[in-house]
């Protein structure tokens, strides 16, 4: 008796959860057809102005004609990023509140802050990286050193008395500082600040000496003579600037950061709907325009699927984990 009911057990088995799946179905489609009922929110853990907000107003303006609604942009500035992720964390799942996430979000601030009132991974359904950034060493104009070795020669004759400015601590600008004071054997002082926008208005009037800014941020002003570019944090030279060396090959071998951007949802957020956002994104960065805007900025498009996001962020975190436990920095 046994054998002849477990074939049929597993026939009913079988038929209950197709019909669940066809019952499903209907729902899964009609969600992804009325998405997006509203007007989407992007938000941005920094000030305007800044590399993530400039590559979110970018994406965002074409996002919104792919889906048909307009896209605003929420700045949430303050502790590294983390008040508006925070924000998005405990939005609504449905796809109309999104997070323009960076790799000091989610792939370095769960390594320097002690609490979080979020999870950077389980607390998110990745979507896809928009872009990656390479930083550039930008100094004042009226600093003497104008090579990267004349910058270490410097700040080994004068050690704790050059400042360097960064988007705040424990950001991958103020990371990529302290890998140079590493590996350079310097002592240059850093001055957090609440976003790049103002860190970088003192570094423009002279306050602070120098800043690893992101390209976006910075390259507008190195253009019109009012920044001092010494080298980007790439291995490879950037396409933008063609003539700045690589912190690497002027005088720190082996340097190399590069900083990054994708936008994220709540997690829980259907996944017709994570689908729709993604192709949209995907549609967005082949648009040449939006090519041409970011080349103009120094940025790399970059899209992918939602679980190569979500491996990458993975693979992030141990990295930076393990970089920010040798810098020794701590975060509040």
């Amino acid at each position: 008796m046994i054998r002849s009911t477990l074939p049929k057990r597993r026939t009913l088995a079988l038929a209950a959860a197709a019909l669940g799946a066809l019952a499903l179905a209907p729902f899964a489609a009609q969600a992804q057809a009325a998405f997006p009922s509203k007007p989407i929110t992007i938000v941005v853990g920094f000030s305007a102005g800044g590399t993530t907000d400039t590559l979110a107003r970018i994406i965002g303006q074409h996002m919104g004609r792919e889906l048909g609604q307009s896209v605003m942009i929420d700045n949430r500035p303050g502790a590294g990023g983390n008040i508006g992720t925070q924000m998005v964390a405990r939005a609504a799942a449905d796809g109309h509140t999104l997070l323009m996430g960076t790799v000091g979000t989610h792939a370095i601030n769960q390594s320097l802050y002690k609490k979080l009132a979020f999870d950077p991974i389980k607390d998110f359904q990745p979507i896809t990286r928009v872009a990656l950034v390479p930083n550039l060493l930008v100094v004042h104009p009226s600093q003497p050193y104008k090579t990267v070795k004349e910058l270490i020669a410097h700040a080994k004759a004068n050690p704790g008395k050059i400042n360097f400015a960064s988007s705040g601590s424990g950001t991958s600008i103020h990371l990529s500082a302290e890998m140079f004071n590493q590996m350079a054997g310097v002592d240059m002082q850093h001055i957090p600040y609440k976003g790049s926008a103002p860190a970088l208005t003192d570094l423009l009037s002279g306050q602070t000496a120098l800043m690893f800014d992101n390209m976006p941020s910075v390259i507008s002003h190195v253009r019109a003579g009012k920044l001092r570019p010494l080298a980007v944090t790439t291995p490879q030279r950037s396409p933008a600037l063609p003539d700045v060396p690589t912190i690497a090959e002027a005088g720190v071998p082996g340097y190399s950061a590069t900083s990054w951007f994708g936008l994220l949802a709540p997690a829980g957020t259907p996944a017709p709907v994570v689908a729709k956002l993604n192709a949209a994104i995907l549609k967005a960065l082949a648009d040449p325009d939006v090519k041409k805007k970011f080349a103009e900025q120094g940025a790399e498009p970059h899209g992918e699927k939602p679980e190569q996001f979500a491996e990458f962020i993975r693979s992030e975190t141990a990295k930076w984990g393990q970089t920010v436990k040798k810098s020794g920095a701590t975060a509040d």
